[in-house]
């Protein structure tokens, strides 16, 4: 590795870092605006750890089929589902003869061989839908991703799922009642443990009370944050493998890659497959300790968070991924709803007015208190508006993403002529990207 690529990749990190920094220090300041406790500090922090790391690896996965592959993939909580799903089922304990006919039943089978199940069944869904969709221009591919998305969530929401048998298993979704998870918590094992209790311990009397749920909450978004590290380090040695290559010079040119030899085709099912998989199994980290599914959760807007998620950071960078997911995660996920909390906090809100006109009209006289109430009181609509204008913004300014121009190039060596200018060979890319502007 050359001093150049060790240069680009501490430099990358520092940035990571700095950026998640940043962000925890505008929640504590702001935690401390509303008077938060302790609890409310930690609560604060774990809901933000968790947002980041699940829209972190959601992001990686979206970067290797569009930003290393050139595939337009926009039915991301299809395949979430089909993961959290098929899970669900083949580790959800078998229901009891008297539990009902409306109690859904699984296999009981452990929760491993479950979440190996939910990221195969992600896996073939990904090769069902790559055999036609790929021999199909990039429009096409994206209409069939979410088309495919959509029918399985009119899959799980319908009654005719709601309960089935397959090989003489009864199982089923729950149709849109949900699913209940009644297994045991996969890291009871750790929250049991002697460390972790004297852990509990000693923050109890900090946070007024038990502080186990908490410190339950932040140690599973820890958790997530490195699954997060395990991605970018499967998409790193990805990149950089004579597969990942291919996949990079597919989305430069398919017919060059074609010419020299490579069937494209394959391999391009094969990453779509794996970055199914891989959605597969950040749908099954998302709501496994949830206790239910809640199958409303896997709207068409799970998938623009975060294909908006991976342009903030820059498409083709396995940095930019994770940090366009801090930053999404924070400022535009979770930061309207936590400045909502601010201002109602630090300020006297009227009633809102009922109208959007209503709260506009009395600007002109100069009252700005009823849009402002009115902004309060719609904070998840104007949250969707406010992603949409950020969006529109970041297209025409900076299409690139927040660190440039920063794609991986194809090529394992440098293609630059010795000597090109600077009297000597220029840096070759970073390993996670950077292409000479």
């Amino acid at each position: 590795m050359s001093s150049s690529v060790r240069d680009f990749e501490i430099n990358d990190t520092m940035l990571i870092l700095g950026a998640l920094l940043a962000i925890y220090v505008l929640y504590l300041v702001g935690g401390t605006l509303l008077g938060y406790s302790l609890r409310g500090q930690l609560n604060s922090l774990a809901r933000l750890t968790f947002l980041i790391g699940v829209y972190g690896m959601l992001a990686l996965a979206l970067n290797l089929h569009w930003g290393y592959t050139g595939l337009f993939n926009i039915g991301i909580a299809g395949f979430m589902a089909v993961g959290l799903y098929t899970m669900a089922m083949i580790s959800k304990p078998p229901a009891s003869a008297s539990a009902g006919a409306a109690t859904v039943s699984g296999l009981g089978l452990p929760l491993w061989v479950g979440i190996l199940g939910g990221m195969l069944a992600a896996a073939i869904l990904g090769l069902l839908v790559a055999l036609p969709a790929l021999r199909l221009r990039a429009d096409y591919l994206a209409i069939v991703t979410i088309a495919t998305s959509e029918i399985i969530r009119f899959i799980v929401t319908s009654d005719q799922f709601q309960t089935f048998t397959l090989f003489g298993k009864q199982l089923g979704t729950g149709g849109g009642r949900g699913l209940l998870l009644n297994f045991s918590d996969p890291l009871d094992p750790l929250f049991n443990s002697g460390p972790y209790t004297a852990i509990e311990h000693a923050l109890d009397p900090l946070v007024g009370g038990s502080s186990g749920p908490v410190l339950d909450s932040l140690t599973y978004a820890i958790i997530l944050l490195l699954f997060v590290v395990a991605y970018y380090w499967l998409m790193k040695r990805t990149g950089e493998s004579p597969f990942g290559r291919v996949l990079k010079a597919i989305r430069e040119d398919e017919q060059v890659a074609n010419s020299l030899g490579k069937d494209t085709n394959q391999f391009k099912i094969k990453s779509f497959m794996l970055g199914c998989a891989l959605m597969g199994l950040a749908g099954i980290l998302w709501q496994m300790r949830q206790g239910a599914i809640t199958p409303t959760s896997f709207k068409p807007q799970v998938t623009f968070f975060v294909w908006l998620a991976l342009i903030i950071g820059g498409a083709g960078s396995n940095t930019g991924s994770v940090l366009g997911a801090a930053i999404f995660a924070g400022l535009l996920y979770q930061g309207p709803l936590y400045l909502k909390n601010i201002i109602r906090g630090s300020i006297q809100v009227p009633t809102a007015p009922n109208s959007f006109a209503g709260a506009v009209g009395p600007i002109i006289h100069g009252h700005i208190m009823p849009f402002v109430s009115y902004m309060m009181g719609n904070i998840n609509a104007l949250q969707l508006v406010l992603m949409g204008c950020v969006l529109i913004w970041i297209m025409h300014h900076r299409p690139e993403g927040v660190l440039g121009h920063r794609k991986e190039e194809a090529a394992s060596i440098p293609l630059l002529r010795p000597g090109g200018g600077s009297g000597g060979p220029k840096p070759d890319a970073a390993a996670d990207g950077g292409e000479e502007q």
